[in-house]
């Protein structure tokens, strides 16, 4: 990927470690011990006394925007384009990151893609510089913690040529310790490396509804004690990497058939309940050291008998979470964006209710302005205590001077080359993938499939869009892959609706193949994505099926002979799944949910832990 900066080190070179220190007005030594990335911060210890002595010294404005996690648009903190200029006015009144500091001086920043804040990593890393640099320049000014959603699978805001690994399901279906720890300490690496601190992964949801519409393959899977060790593993990874964990969506938001970005959902599960299925992975994450803990938008009434989501609920965040489970690291709610947490309060009350349930970093809201004088307003009159702001702000600064960011916020292009994207993770994802995917169906051993006997393939399916910046579509990466694996394939792409003449022309394509291979997506019992594998069926050539995201879709689909899942379609395990296919590799993943018969929802097809091998 070609380098987006403007000389050798990016538009916003990297500092020197005295303009580090001067900017942080000698707090950096008393805070951090040499430059280690997790230097002791205990709550009683020298370094929280400094810290509170920092606080001290901050405006009532200042102590405010510590709170706020904000998105910014644009590739450069200076210099964003003039489009993302306009959406950055139009959404925050700013024009550019360094504006966004100056005005509210938030403590943290979240990066997204779409926000065209990850083009490449060299880019990224100059944004992180200019970020710190306009936050250190300011008076009192401190390092920014900067954050994103880099779960893997199908959500990861940094792409190519960044390692992409496989997502939790998949790594569930692997079921292996020491690849989720390897996952989160390679991962961690290359994050930090572009000057990303805080990393919203892993997901410790236990996935135990095939209907859930927001979790699915972003879970380990849904057996709690399997996802706890899978969260814990991976929590010790990105530990060891010098990047901030985030265990999310406490209290659990695996059992629900409602996406809280779109509406509130409601999860029924008893007290008793809550504790077998849901807590483990939340407290082996604790036990672990996490580092943060990220808040639902769920209604738990078993949890909260008001019925409040659960990032305002202080019977959740403060009694469940700190007292019970005795959690003091940093608590960060979702996106305040999110219609869940905006269904039953305005927009002005949700970030005050949110600080008195117990929350320390408030996530990308809607409206800034709105939320952070909605803040400031609830301490001036009383309802908030500046004291309370203190408390949280000293967590997120121990997070920081753990981190290392007094010590030194900034990274360099050099780097970046030594970490991102390298051979050896790329050869490391690869491995861990290839331990994932999952063999389902294999009748009369169809699989793997000969290049002698069957060597032109006709490669059709789902292309939804490429998630995590990978190439993409996949019937186009796998049709690629196994092309390089010594077939001939051609690709096809019919989508997830295909029309009858999709359809016929697909048909009509396969009678020129040796077999084909159909990429599923969510596939519904009256959906024509069951049409076209049944009419290729019809057509008497091998049918090869991979689920690309929800393994469930193998109980629609009964005569397909060989059935793969791969629980996700990025190129990591799409390329798995075709050397599978091939028989480079012997299929090794074993099912991390339950399939259910879908003439029969109680009765499981295919239960935890199934999975052929040649």
């Amino acid at each position: 990927m070609p380098d987006s900066s403007t000389g050798s080190t990016g538009s916003t070179a990297r500092p020197s470690r005295r303009t580090v220190l001067a900017a942080t007005a000698g707090v950096t030594t008393a805070v951090a011990t040499g430059g280690a990335a997790h230097a002791a911060t205990g709550p009683h210890g020298p370094d929280d006394r400094k810290l509170r002595a920092l606080i001290s010294r901050m405006t009532l404005e200042e102590k405010v925007g510590q709170l706020f996690v904000m998105r910014v648009y644009g590739h450069s903190a200076t210099e964003p384009d003039q489009a993302d200029i306009d959406a950055n006015l139009k959404e925050i009144g700013v024009r550019t990151a360094a504006e966004l500091l100056a005005r509210y001086r938030v403590g943290g920043i979240i990066y997204f893609a779409w926000a065209h804040n990850t083009r490449s990593p060299h880019q990224i890393a100059d944004l992180s510089n200019g970020i710190q640099k306009a936050s250190l320049d300011l008076p009192r000014g401190l390092p920014v913690l900067i954050s994103t959603d880099q779960e893997h699978g199908i959500v990861a805001r940094v792409g190519e040529p960044a390692t992409l690994f496989p997502g939790a399901m998949a790594v569930g279906a692997g079921g292996s310790r020491s690849d989720a720890r390897t996952l989160g300490r390679v991962a961690g690496r290359e994050l930090r490396a572009m000057g990303i601190r805080q990393n919203y992964s892993p997901v410790a949801d236990v996935n135990v509804n095939p209907a859930n519409p927001v979790i699915g393959v972003r879970s380990f899977g849904s057996d709690p004690e399997a996802v706890a060790d899978l969260v814990a593993a991976e929590v010790k990874g990105y530990e060891s990497s010098g990047v901030a964990s985030t265990a999310k969506h406490f209290p659990g938001h695996g059992d629900t058939v409602t996406d809280s970005h779109d509406e509130l959902p409601y999860i029924h599960h008893t007290r008793e309940q809550w504790e077998e299925l849901d807590a483990p992975p939340f407290r082996a994450a604790i036990a672990a050291g996490i580092d943060s803990i990220m808040t639902a938008h769920i209604v738990v009434p078993s949890l909260d008998g008001a019925e409040d989501p659960a990032t305002l609920s202080h019977p959740i965040l403060t009694g469940i979470l700190r007292e019970e489970l005795g959690y003091d690291g940093v608590v960060v709610t979702d996106s305040l964006g999110m219609e869940g947490v905006r269904t039953k309060y305005g927009d002005d009350r949700v970030p005050v209710l949110a600080l008195k349930a117990g929350v320390d970093q408030l996530l990308n809201p809607p409206s800034l302005d709105v939320a952070w004088n909605a803040v400031l307003t609830a301490v001036r009159d009383g309802e908030l205590s500046e004291a309370r702001l203190d408390a949280s702000i000293l967590r997120v600064l121990r997070l920081k001077a753990r981190l290392g960011l007094f010590t030194d916020p900034y990274v360099s292009h050099a780097g970046v080359d030594r970490t991102v994207g390298t051979r050896a993770h790329l050869a490391t994802a690869d491995r861990i993938t290839e331990r994932t995917t999952t063999l389902l169906v294999n009748e009369g051993g169809l699989l793997p499939l000969s290049r002698r006997s069957r060597p032109r393939l006709l490669v059709v399916g789902a292309d939804p869009a490429s998630p995590s910046g990978t190439t993409g579509p996949p019937t186009g990466v796998l049709a690629g892959a196994l092309t390089e694996l010594g077939f001939t394939a051609t690709a096809l792409s019919t989508g997830t609706a295909p029309s009858a003449a999709t359809v016929a022309k697909a048909v009509a394509a396969a009678q020129e193949a040796d077999a084909v291979i159909v990429g599923t997506y969510n596939v519904s019992a009256a959906g024509s994505q069951k049409t076209l594998v049944e009419q290729l069926l019809a057509t008497g050539r091998p049918v090869v099926a991979v689920a690309l995201r929800n393994p469930y879709d193998v109980a629609q689909l009964p005569g397909v002979r060989a059935y793969l899942a791969s629980y996700s379609w990025t190129d990591v395990e799409v390329r798995a799944a075709a050397r599978v296919i091939a028989g480079k590799v012997n299929p090794r993943g074993t099912l991390p949910v339950p399939v259910q018969r879908a003439d029969d929802p109680a009765t499981a097809l295919y239960p935890v832990g199934y999975g052929l091998r040649f």
